[in-house]
Order: structure tokens, then sequence, then C-alpha cells
């Protein structure tokens, strides 16, 4: 019994001196945790940083990760995408307003309005309509102008027999509407023929006609000329009165607007793209594999370069911690185990007393 209490005394004091001072005495060696705790702190920074924020040890549990097939597989499924492109959509609108005019005048001055002066205007539309011409991309276009004035020459033919009859004084009224019928009518089923017709003369001479305009468009001197004149005079035409400042709201209005829509055209284009994106990725071993490299080269650039300041910032947060909290804290979330010690301890000191006095009993006569 005796010893029971003594084993209890020495665990309970014991637990209680880890945490605090008992009974509130300046026992020496006692609150360990409290009165330690600047020292702790520290450790506790070194500890994670060499047992933790090592290169070495970052890059290995990473290395045996497909981080680039993993986003992949997550991208591809439509609702997480979507969640990605309303984030993307929803803060665009909070992003523009927080620019207000004269952050609007200051990107043209400096950013936009360089970037058009050195813009090669022909060039570029020569490249737009290169790319618009691949394929014959550019053929329903031609249907749709053939189509378009074939509208307007039946819809015109009094005015053209009018002009017609304008031209020619001396032939009679009669005589004027039926050449203009005809012609309108010949011109009608010609535009029929070149519709119906994939090799059509015509439209084999609308593609070549195409094609050199690609070519003078990239390289010819004069359209180069006249694009840069266009262009200063496009600037001189923002510059001119306060047409910053419309230009930024008109952006903003249509944004917040596009945004704001039920069926809005910038979250399911996001969306489209992303899903787009993680199909590609994840039939792509070969990218995967670049894009896997380039992760783990920038981990171990942030651990090597960053692993003292995280262990620092561990440090100064532990530092920062109130020592009887923190001490509170610890015996509360350890509060079962610590019974459990006192318990053991109880025990313990019984079964050793009880075996004490039994060698004692055994040895003496």
């Amino acid at each position: 019994m005796k010893a029971g209490t003594i084993g209890t005394i020495a665990d309970w004091y014991a637990v209680v001196a880890l945490f605090r001072r008992p009974f509130g005495l300046p026992i020496p060696h006692t609150a360990i945790i409290a009165q330690n705790q600047q020292r702790i702190a520290e450790n506790l920074g070194n500890f994670v940083e060499q047992n933790f924020l090592t290169p070495e040890i970052v890059i290995g549990k990473l290395r045996d990760h497909n981080a680039a097939k993993a986003v992949a597989n997550w991208l591809v499924h439509p609702a997480n995408s979507r969640a990605i492109a309303e984030s993307v959509a929803h803060s665009i609108p909070g992003l523009l307003n927080g620019l207000d005019d004269a952050d609007a005048a200051r990107f043209f001055e400096r950013t936009a309005i360089p970037q058009l002066r050195t813009l090669d205007v022909s060039r570029l539309a020569g490249n737009i309509l290169e790319i618009v011409t691949e394929g014959n991309r550019h053929q329903p276009f031609l249907d749709r102008g053939l189509q378009a004035l074939e509208r307007w020459l039946t819809a015109n033919a009094g005015l053209l027999k009018a002009k017609f009859s304008e031209a020619s004084r001396y032939t009679p009224a009669q005589l004027d509407a039926y050449i203009v019928d005809k012609f309108v009518g010949g011109i009608v089923v010609l535009l029929h023929e070149v519709v119906a017709n994939p090799d059509h003369e015509l439209r084999l001479q609308f593609d070549r006609a195409m094609q050199d305009l690609v070519v003078e468009l990239q390289t010819s001197r004069g359209y180069r000329r006249i694009g840069k004149a266009w262009m200063r005079d496009c600037i001189r035409h923002l510059r001119k009165g306060d047409y910053y400042r419309a230009l930024w709201d008109h952006i903003r209005t249509r944004v917040k607007a596009e945004v704001d829509r039920e069926n809005s055209l910038v979250h399911s284009v996001t969306a489209s793209v992303l899903v787009s994106l993680g199909k590609g990725l994840r039939d792509e071993p070969a990218i995967q594999n670049k894009l896997n490299t380039w992760w783990l080269d920038l981990a171990h650039t942030v651990v090597r370069r960053y692993r003292h300041q995280i262990s620092a910032l561990i440090t100064e947060v532990v530092k920062s911690w109130d020592p009887e909290e923190v001490s509170q804290k610890i015996e509360n979330e350890i509060g079962r185990d610590l019974q459990y010690i006192r318990i053991n301890g109880t025990f313990i000191g019984g079964a050793v007393g009880v075996l004490l006095h039994a060698a004692v009993l055994l040895v003496v006569p």
C-alpha cells in the first residue's frame, strides 16, 4: 500500500512538473514545457528543416507520383473544370473594378500604345487570312457572299433597270428592262453554279486571289505602310477625349454582364478548354514527363531556397504562443494517457512493494 502510494505520488509529480509547477511552488526543473518553450521552438524548427524540408526527402516523395496525370484525370471531369472556370470568371470583374480610370490610362500609355506602335498590321492580317484559308475554311464565307449578292441583285432589279435606262437614252424602256432581266438572271444562274460546284473556275480564281493577297499582306512594303498609317490614326483616335475611360467602362460592363449571365460564354469556353486540356494531357505521356520534370525542378528550387524561412516561421510561431496556454492545451490533448500513467504508477509501485515485502519475509527468518 505504501509503495503504491509512493508510486502514485511520484508519477503525479512527474506529470504535473512536465506542464506546470506543483501547487504553484517554484521548484526547480518543473513547468518544463513552459520554461523551455523558446528552446523547444528552435529545436522543432530545426527538426522539421533537417528531417522534412531537405530537397532529397521532398523530391524522393514526389518523384514516384505522376502529378501531371493526376491533374489531367481531375480536369477531365466536367464538374471540376466548371468549378475552376466559375472561380476564374467571377474573379475577373473584381480585378477589373480594382483598376480605376487612371490605371487604365497608364496601362494603355505604357503597355498597349507601345505594342500597337510596333504592331505589323499588314503581316498580322496576312497571318490571320492564311489561317482562315487553310483547309478551305474560307469557302463557307464565299458561299454566304454569293448568296448575299444574289439577294441584292434580286431585290434591286428595279434600281438596275433605272440606271441602265439613264445610261442608254436611245433604246426603248422595254428593251432596257429585257436586257437587265437577262443580265440579272444570267448572274444568278452563274452564282448557283459556283455555289453548287466546289471545283468551279470562279471559285478556283477566288482561291488564287486569296493566296496572292496573303503573300502581299505578309511581304508588301506598300501594305505595311498602309497598316502603320491606319494604326497611327487608331492611336490618335484613342487618345482624343475620354476614349480611354469609355473603352474601359465598356470592357468592364460587357465582361460583368457576360459573367453574370446564366449560360455565360466565359464559363462554358473556359470549362471546355480545361476539359480538352485534361484529355490531351492524359493521353500524352511525353508531355506528362516534361511537366513532372518541371514540377520537380520547381519543388527542388523552392525547398532549397525557402527551407530556412519555413523552419524560422515554425520557430517564431511556437515562440509566440502563450506558455501556460500551450501547456494546458497539450495536457488536455493527452489527458487520458496522463491518467493512465498515474494509474500505472500506482499498480507498478504497489507490485514492487509487494515483491519487496515478500523478499524480506523470505530472507529474514
